[in-house]
């Protein structure tokens, strides 16, 4: 299969195409800059679609990142970066007769906004707020690959872990110095999944037929404290600290706190498992100890 990518350089998209090229499939890199070689096309401002033809796939992965303060401008960075993207792919794809007639287009588990301990399914409705918002358009701006027959996938990953970027990355250094914490009171469900198996779970949507949402999380979400208590525990330090919402605003800004770091989903993999994806890190200390200990 030959399957177009962007966000190559991102901790998901560099994994993916390990994954894919170990697999024996061939990787065109979607890039935003001028190309320098051969496997290289330029979709950003404008969708170079004469190279894209005879591509099977296409996987769009850009997104601003979310760490840091929201103000109105990095709002409007997060929001454009995932919407008018995914808007502009779709609607090359839909003018393409030779091109990709699969579109896969990374959301997140924020589409569910903060929803306690009620289990979230693919057919459970979006929810409120910034994220969610913003998950909800993106997801619409594909309409157009829909609308002209090609399979449209939206994965809503959770919380990756790896040391390399994200979540994990940025907890790692007060929890390695046996100053781990939870954030609050930690009672929030955290919806995780591993580098490797998220990786492995967009290849298997590629072949398994599926359109629409995806949950792209692990089997067993945890809360919060347990997330803590789980990492500190792999790492053989204490977890003592608990951080109140407002030091935690004032680390990292409101919004990011509200909406990310507070927030509750305790979403479930349904479409995935019944499809026949087994997980190979299905558990979060099984996970934690893939990343962080070296293999003896």
């Amino acid at each position: 299969m030959k399957v177009a990518v962007s966000g190559t350089s991102g901790l998901l998209g560099n994994a993916l195409v390990r994954h894919l090229m170990a697999e024996g499939h061939q990787v065109v890199r979607l890039v935003r800059r001028r190309p320098e070689s051969y496997d290289e096309v330029l979709w950003y401002p404008e969708v170079d679609t004469e190279r894209l033809r005879g591509v099977d796939a296409l996987v769009h992965l850009v997104g601003e990142t979310l760490v840091g303060r929201w103000t109105s401008h990095q709002r409007e960075a997060i929001r454009e970066s995932r919407v008018v993207g995914t808007r502009l792919l779709a609607t090359a794809l839909a003018g393409m007769s030779d091109g990709p007639r699969v579109m896969l287009c990374a959301s997140a588990t924020g589409f569910y906004g903060s929803r306690g301990a009620v289990e979230l399914t693919e057919e459970s409705q979006p929810g409120q707020g910034f994220l969610a918002s913003v998950y909800q358009e993106m997801e619409a701006a594909a309409a157009p690959a829909a609308a002209a027959g090609l399979r449209v996938v939206y994965p809503r990953f959770g919380v990756l872990q790896s040391t390399e970027a994200g979540a994990l990355a940025v907890l790692l250094p007060a929890f390695r110095l046996g100053l781990g914490f939870r954030m609050g009171r930690g009672s929030q469900w955290v919806s995780w999944v591993g580098l490797q198996d998220a990786a492995r779970a967009v290849l298997h949507v590629l072949d398994a037929r599926i359109a629409g949402p995806v949950n792209v999380v692990a089997p067993t979400p945890v809360m919060n404290r347990e997330y803590a208590d789980t990492l500190a525990s792999v790492l053989r330090r204490p977890r003592v600290l608990a951080l109140p919402p407002f030091l935690l605003r004032r680390f990292f800004g409101a919004g990011l706190v509200e909406e990310v770091l507070l927030a509750s989903a305790r979403v479930v993999p349904n479409r995935l498992l019944t499809s026949g994806f087994r997980f190979v890190h299905p558990t979060l200390r099984d996970a934690l100890r893939n990343v962080l200990l070296p293999v003896t």
